[in-house]
């Protein structure tokens, strides 16, 4: 279809080696909307089981609002523990530009984290205009934007490190 980017898709099993070795992953999901933010995170914590990362190895953190995303994002990559991280959340139109500010502040803070530090974070906040576009965001007809995002992480962290093992 014209104008659809492709589904991303993970390759490999990157949580298959079992220890202290073992990638560890954080996820940042926002509370505003929280209903729908949850049907995210259940998308991406189902991406990250279905290739290969143990639960133990994923970490989630709920902060209040979109809005707040990439502090947390930059906080918890600056810890060192994560090869990739995953923010999720839902900012919905209202009746004021709000949502516009808040949607653009978390994804050019988002986008900065990953450059800031070097650990790949990915962006799951759906911005929509009805609070439907949104579900249909979160597993409904359209897709599940939290899956898509951790499967982002996944090939993100795997390229990360293909790259960095042949220049380091």
């Amino acid at each position: 279809m014209a104008g659809k980017a492709p589904r991303a898709r993970a390759t490999g099993t990157v949580g298959s080696r079992a220890g202290r070795g073992a990638p560890r992953f954080g996820v940042v999901a926002a509370r505003f909307n929280e209903a729908i933010c949850k049907r995210l995170l259940d998308g991406a914590l189902e991406a990250f089981r279905s290739h290969g990362v143990e639960a133990s190895r994923v970490e989630v953190h709920w902060v209040p609002g979109s809005f707040e995303l990439p502090q947390a994002a930059l906080y918890l990559a600056r810890t060192g523990k994560f090869r990739a991280m995953v923010c999720l959340g839902v900012v919905i139109r209202g009746e004021t530009p709000h949502w516009e500010h808040v949607a653009r502040e978390a994804a050019q803070g988002i986008r900065q984290v990953a450059l800031t530090t070097g650990v790949p974070v990915a962006f799951g906040v759906v911005t929509a205009l009805t609070e439907e576009q949104a579900w249909d965001r979160a597993g409904g007809r359209v897709a599940n934007r939290g899956e898509e995002a951790a499967l982002a992480a996944l090939e993100m962290s795997e390229f990360v490190s293909r790259v960095g093992r042949r220049h380091g």
